[in-house]
Order: structure tokens, then C-alpha cells, then sequence
């Protein structure tokens, strides 16, 4: 029987990552598919193991040929292919278990032509994030939709996060060119030949990224990657040549954004030998974009521009340099124009003839406050509440003030402010950092809606207003929360437009206590409402389950029963191989809240075999269940003398150590650690000085760059190493500053792992 689904897969030098990858295609919910694995000449044993596969799963099967590259890999793929539908997976990455599904469910219910979904990026050093280039196009779901109504579409340049109607494909005879970056052209295409197209927010695709992370690597910079990422970006702007001018524009913009930028920063690392061919491909490109979107762009960009115009190899080498090596992070500091009260930004270039210096100049509505939380703690019952203000580019002065209120309902209440000196966005210690403290008394005055923090900062003669946001890692993205009184719980975290706010949840639904049973985790609690139900539900596929109760009078008992929920296992996140629940009461007038944690500083767990079901808390303070395979996790982090000591559960056969990776490359630097082993627990301890690192001196020109930044491993007997996971409560008891001598330490979770910066 014809399936209805075909995925091509084509396979080039992936063999670390190909059986992942075709594990995660087989464990779709969706499995009526057929998988054709197009061996694109690989010189590894990317073949052998696709091979080993196929003859453990029927509807996997190989076709071989020479290297001609990945967009004609895919074009034999789909002449193999015999579905209704057709989809794509790169074979070092993976597909989410209900990602199929989900997007030809869709299709089947509008008829669209074909239907996309949102991506994540992940790696084992950095776990699971957003992907920045989905953000914007799938931020919406959307039935039967368009790029000429959404324009945002122009920026969805994947094949793989799709599933494609096989009769649309064919109509249009959709060929992919044989050079990299083949998918735009065919993406944008398809988007607008299609008479309708569906979008869908959940994440239906994960996309890897190398474990040093991807700012500079030089395969990107070779130059006949750059003369491939060209000549797609030619076909791209061909097709939008004659079309709708709104659409032109956006696909211009994007151009400039993404591909020239690279096209600029490669002339931080390309050969001598090379930098003229690379200016002429600049040029090229630069040449065909719409003047009005490059006059619109970051006035680095434009400067970068001039100097490729201009051919100035020398001055578009140290302007690379500047931005690869993180000089605009914070902004340049803003510098005094010579015999004049006016000021400049101090990028390279600044005074060079080739350059217009007016796009040195800094306007006055350039000089914006700028502020960060960076840590919420709470001291003997009053909220603590620190971070940074400054106003952006210019040196913060002694003679400085800054005033903060908590403004509830649009009435402000000054606060007290502590000033001391900290990290300001150019990398100085400078008088930046504030504390204020919320007593009892005025938080009792918030109310459901949130309270945010206004900030007025005087300096020199110049004050700027502005409204309290910036939430770093650690508690202030996951903010603990406390009762203030028997009936008023206060949670702090992102309000509107990201700003941190203060809100009070009087009498919220609630767990109060969870522990372990020999078979279940057994949950106690306390409604708002009479005769509540309690409802489980999984945020990223949807649906819900009720959960029976106990209830007396508005306290209720709920069980939840370890061995039917690994029953149900099927893992929304296909790298971390964990799904995530949420709670909901709701009552019998239709009355629904979510279920706040007030069950106490840890998470409770019950192991079953390989894996783990665990209660714990949200980003938000809300009830999670998360079923995973057990993972080494960190629960706490302390600083003993000179040493770093991190303590944890779920241990098996591993030892630990700190892992830095060298930059762009995934080699890694490893500082082993002294394990203690106590029943379940363990701990790992290193002396501080050993990840400051020999040659401890700044060499980036990013201002906020660590020194080093490492990264806690757990190593298996046999070699195979993962990051060590980061218990959520650990979250909300970070950032743990440590100084030695001449540097600080700051351990911080980063997307689940933890993390020490070295500065």
C-alpha cells in the first residue's frame, strides 16, 4: 500500500548523528511514511549505519550516488518517493514526535498546499532554544494563509520544518540548484506559487548547532560557500523581481541582514589571497539590493557598506574583526567629537576619509536607558530586586541618581535604591548596579495585575525614563515567589513587553505538598473554588486528561500513577527525550486557574527502570510533570573555600568534569572533578583556580566576553559524555558570584545546563 507520507533524507558526513535522527523519523505518531535515505557519496559510515537501519525498519530504504551535493541528494529522494505528501530531514537533525502529524492533520482539514511549523535549535552543551530565524514566520498558527498577507513568510527559508502536498510539488517541478544554500530559492518559490499555506506555532523540527556554538565558523567563510550563498541570494531576488513591491522589500531587507552581514564578517578570516574575489561578491550583491532598505539598515551595517564600495580591504578587515569579536554588544562607547560638544561612536573608521562620518555620529535618541535584572531573592520576608541602569553609550557618572518606583494600577511608590559599582554594558565597573527591597507592606498593596518598576536615571545633563526589564539567567528568569500573609502569595517575573513585574495572587489554586508512593506521585492541594476537577494537559501536541481527587471541602489528594504515565510515554522533545504537563483546575461554573507551586524548595521524583517522572515548578511558579530518562542533575551549588561544589541526584556509573569549548571548533578543554558518591547523591568539586584559565586576558572585543565559559559534563566508562542537567530550583538560587583575585566567577544556567563564566 502507498504511503501517505514520503520523508527524503540525504546523507553527507553525518554519521555521528544519523541514527538519532532516524530514530526520531521512526518514532513519529505519524507512521504511515516510507523514508528514502539518499547516501550522497559520504565518505564516512554515514551509509553503513543508514543501511543497518533500514534492515531493522521497512519503511526505511537507501539509494546511493555520487557526490553532487545535498539539493540533488533531495531530488532523487523525491524521484524515489511515492507519497500524497513529501518532507525533508537534513540527517544530523530531528524531527518532534508529533511533527508529521501535526502538520498533515492541518493540511488535511484546509487543502493548503503545504504546511510549516516552528523549529528549535539544540545541542548537548546548550540544551533546547528557539530558533530566532522561526520566530517571526511562525509566530501565529494560521489556516490557509499567504505571503502577500503575511510578509513575514519571506523569511521562511528552511525545507525541512514542511510537509509538502506531493501534487503542488510536481505541478511547479520544483528542482533544487547544485550549490549550498539551495533551499531558499525553492522555499520562497513554493510560498509563492501556493495558493494557500498553513503555519503552525508548535516545534515540528530540530535544527543542531555545533557545540561551540555557530558565530564564526569557517566553512561558512569559505569562498566557494560565499559564492554559493550569492548566487542563491541572485535566484531569490529574481523571483521577487516583478512581484508585489511590499514583498520585494522584505526579501531585500533580509538579504541585507543576513547574507551581506555574512558576506562582511567574512573578511574577518578569509586569506589575503582571497579578500579581493570576496569584494567583488560583496560588491555584486550590494549592488542589487534596494538602496532605500540599505539606507535603513544599522548604521554599522552602513558603514561596512561604504567601505566595500570604497574597496578598503584593510578598513573592511578591522570592521569584521570588530563585530566577530562582539565589539557592538552593548553598543560602542560613545566618544567627543574633536572642538565639538557633539559625540561619535568609536568603531573603526571613525575619521577615515572613506566613510561618511556622519554615520559615526550619536544622536541624542541614541542615548537610551538601558536596564537588567540580575538577581530576585528574598530576604527575611521583603523581595530583593537587583540589577543594573545606565544610559546606553555613554560612561554611568559618580555624581549620577537614580530613582525607582513600583508602580501598582498607575500609582507610583518610590523605593529606596542602593547604588554600588558592577559590570556595565562596555565591560567597566562602573556605579551601575542597584538594589531596591519590597516589604510586606507594599507588596500587599499589588494586586492580580502586574506591578512594574519605573526607572529615572540623571546623568550629567541628561536624564532618560524608562521601565524596568532585561531579566538575566538564574532567578530572575526564574523568580522565586513567597506569601506575604495566609492568603497572598506574591510572584515576581516577565510582565508586558518583557518588563519584570510584581503580581499578587490572593488565595490561587494551589499544590501545597507532593510525595512519592511505591507506584504513584501523590499530590495535595488547595483550590480557590468548590468541587474542582483536575485536568493534565500537554502544551506543545494539546489535549487534556482529567485526573480523579479526593476531595474535602476545597482540599483535594490527586495520584498520579508512575506506571500509566511512562505507558504514555512519547516524547515531545526528541533531544531531551522528555515530555512536559501542566495542571488546570477548573470548577463547575466553568471557573479555571492554573496550579501554582507552593510545595516547598526541591522537586519530588520517582524513577521507574531508565527513567524518571518528576513534580516540580515552572519559569512562572506553576505545576510541571516532566517524564525523561534520568539525567545527572545538579541540585545545588555552593562555594566552599577556593573550591566550586556542586551536589546532585541521579547519579549512575559517571565522573564529572568542566568542559570548555575552544573557539569554533567542537575540541574541547576537560577539568576533572572529585567525585563523592552518598546513595543517590553525589557531588563534584574543583578548586577555582583551575578554570581560570593560564593566558587569563581579554582578547575578544565584545566588552561582556568571559574569559572562559565552562560547562558541567558527566562522563560514562566508555567515553560518552552529557551536560549535566539543571534542576529548576537551582534556577531560582543563581546566579553564585565567586571572586578570586582578579576575577569573578558567576555560575548561571543556560537552557538547562550550568555554566561558569569566567571574567
Amino acid at each position: 500500500m502507498t504511503p501517505r507520507l514520503s520523508v527524503v533524507v540525504p546523507l553527507y558526513n553525518v554519521g555521528e548523528y544519523v541514527e538519532p535522527c532516524l530514530d526520531s523519523i521512526a518514532r513519529q505518531t505519524w507512521s504511515d511514511f516510507e523514508a528514502i535515505l539518499v547516501d550522497d557519496g559520504s565518505p564516512d559510515d554515514s551509509a553503513v549505519i543508514a543501511k543497518e537501519f533500514c534492515s531493522r525498519d521497512s519503511r526505511f530504504r537507501l539509494v546511493q550516488q555520487d557526490n553532487a551535493g545535498p539539493g540533488p541528494a533531495r531530488d532523487t529522494g523525491i524521484r524515489a518517493a511515492s507519497g500524497e505528501y513529501l518532507a525533508f530531514v537534513d540527517g544530523d537533525d530531528l524531527v518532534s514526535r508529533h511533527g508529521f502529524e501535526s502538520l498533515i492533520r492541518t493540511l488535511d482539514r484546509t487543502g493548503s498546499d503545504f504546511a510549516g511549523g516552528n523549529a528549535r535549535r539544540f545541542n548537548n552543551s546548550f540544551g533546547v532554544r528557539p530558533s530566532w530565524l522561526h520566530r517571526q514566520p511562525f509566530a501565529r498558527t494560521r489556516n490557509a494563509t499567504h505571503v502577500c498577507e503575511v510578509p513575514d513568510l519571506v523569511l521562511d527559508r528552511m525545507l525541512w520544518n514542511k510537509v509538502y502536498r506531493r501534487s503542488f510539488w510536481d505541478e511547479f517541478g520544483y528542482r533544487f540548484p547544485p550549490i549550498r544554500y539551495e533551499d531558499y530559492p525553492v522555499a520562497l518559490k513554493a510560498h509563492l506559487d501556493a495558493v494557500t499555506v498553513d503555519t503552525i506555532t508548535a516545534p515540528v523540527y530540530y535544527w543542531r548547532e555545533r557545540e561551540s556554538g555557530e558565530s564564526i565558523t569557517q566553512q561558512k567563510f569559505q569562498l566557494g560557500n560565499l559564492r554559493d550563498r550569492v548566487v542563491s541570494a541572485g535566484m531569490v531576488m529574481d523571483l521577487v523581481e516583478d512581484g508585489l513591491p511590499w514583498i520585494r522589500r522584505r526579501v531585500h531587507a533580509h538579504l541585507a541582514q543576513i547574507d551581506v552581514l555574512t558576506l562582511m564578517s567574512a573578511f574577518g578570516s578569509v586569506p589575503v589571497e582571497e579578500e579581493q574575489h570576496l569584494v567583488e561578491l560583496a560588491q555584486l550583491l550590494l549592488g542589487r539590493l534596494d538602496p532605500s532598505v540599505l539606507a535603513a539598515t544599522h548604521r554599522y551595517d552602513r558603514i561596512q557598506h561604504a567601505a566595500l564600495r570604497a574597496g578598503d580591504v584593510e578598513l573592511l578587515r578591522r570592521l569584521a574583526l570588530f563585530r566577530n569579536d562582539g565589539g557592538l554588544r552593548g553598543g560602542a562607547r560613545a566618544v567627543p567629537r574633536p572642538r565639538s560638544r557633539q559625540l561619535d561612536y568609536n568603531y573603526p573608521g571613525l575619521r577615515a576619509a572613506v566613510v561618511p562620518q556622519e554615520l559615526y555620529r550619536v544622536s541624542d535618541k541614541d542615548l537610551t536607558l538601558a536596564t537588567s535584572v540580575r538577581e530576585v531573592a528574598w530576604v527575611d520576608g521583603a523581595l530583593s530586586v537587583k540589577g543594573t541602569a545606565e544610559i546606553r553609550h555613554l560612561e554611568t557618572e559618580r555624581s549620577s541618581s537614580l530613582q525607582i518606583s513600583l508602580v501598582i494600577e498607575d500609582a507610583p511608590h518610590p523605593l529606596q535604591v542602593r547604588r554600588y559599582d558592577a559590570l556595565d554594558l562596555h565591560g567597566d565597573t562602573t556605579r551601575v548596579g542597584f538594589e531596591v527591597v519590597l516589604d510586606r507592606e507594599l507588596l500587599a498593596l499589588c494586586t492580580g495585575a502586574p506591578a512594574h518598576f519605573a526607572v529615572q536615571m540623571t546623568s550629567g545633563r541628561r536624564r532618560r525614563r524608562g521601565t524596568l526589564g532585561g531579566q538575566g539567567p538564574g532567578s530572575p528568569g526564574w523568580p522565586p515567589g513567597a506569601w506575604i500573609d495566609d492568603a497572598s502569595w506574591i510572584q515576581p517575573g516577565p510582565g508586558k513587553n518583557g518588563w519584570f513585574a510584581v503580581r499578587r495572587l490572593t488565595d490561587p489554586c494551589r499544590v501545597t505538598s507532593v510525595e512519592p508512593a511505591p507506584d504513584a506521585l501523590v499530590l495535595h492541594g488547595r483550590s480557590s473554588f468548590d468541587e474542582p476537577s483536575l485536568f493534565v494537559t500537554r502544551p506543545i501536541v494539546g489535549g487534556e486528561e482529567e485526573i480523579p481527587l479526593e476531595v474535602d471541602g476545597r482540599d483535594f489528594t490527586a495520584r498520579l500513577p508512575i506506571a500509566d504515565l511512562l505507558a504514555q510515554a512519547n516524547p515531545d522533545d526528541p533531544f531531551g527525550q522528555r515530555t512536559t504537563r501542566s495542571f488546570r483546575l477548573r470548577g463547575p461554573e466553568g471557573q479555571q486557574r492554573v496550579l501554582l507551586w507552593t510545595a516547598g524548595e526541591s522537586a519530588v521524583s520517582r524513577t521507574e527502570g531508565d527513567r524518571v517522572v518528576t513534580v516540580t515548578r515552572s519559569t512562572g511558579g506553576y505545576v510541571n510533570l516532566h517524564e525523561s530518562p534520568i539525567r545527572t542533575t545538579a541540585t545545588s551549588v555552593v562555594a566552599m573555600g577556593n573550591m566550586v561544589v556542586v551536589r546532585g541526584s541521579h547519579w549512575r556509573d559517571v565522573g564529572f568534569g568542566w568542559r570548555r569549548y575552544l573557539a569554533d571548533s567542537d575540541d574541547h578543554l576537560d577539568v576533572a572533578c572529585r567525585r563523592t558518591l552518598s546513595g543517590d547523591d553525589w557531588e563534584a568539586a574543583v578548586e577555582v583556580d583551575a578554570l581560570i584559565p593560564a593566558a587569563a586576558e581579554r582578547v575578544s572585543d565584545d566588552p561582556l566576553a568571559s574569559l572562559a565559559d565552562w560547562i558541567l559534563f558527566a562522563t560514562a566508562p566508555g567515553g560518552s559524555s552529557h551536560a549535566v542537567q539543571c534542576e529548576p530550583f537551582l534556577y531560582s538560587r543563581l546566579p553564585l558570584t565567586i571572586s578570586r583575585d582578579a576575577h569573578v566567577l558567576a555560575v548561571r544556567p543556560h537552557a538547562g545546563t550550568l555554566h561558569v563564566e569566567v571574567r
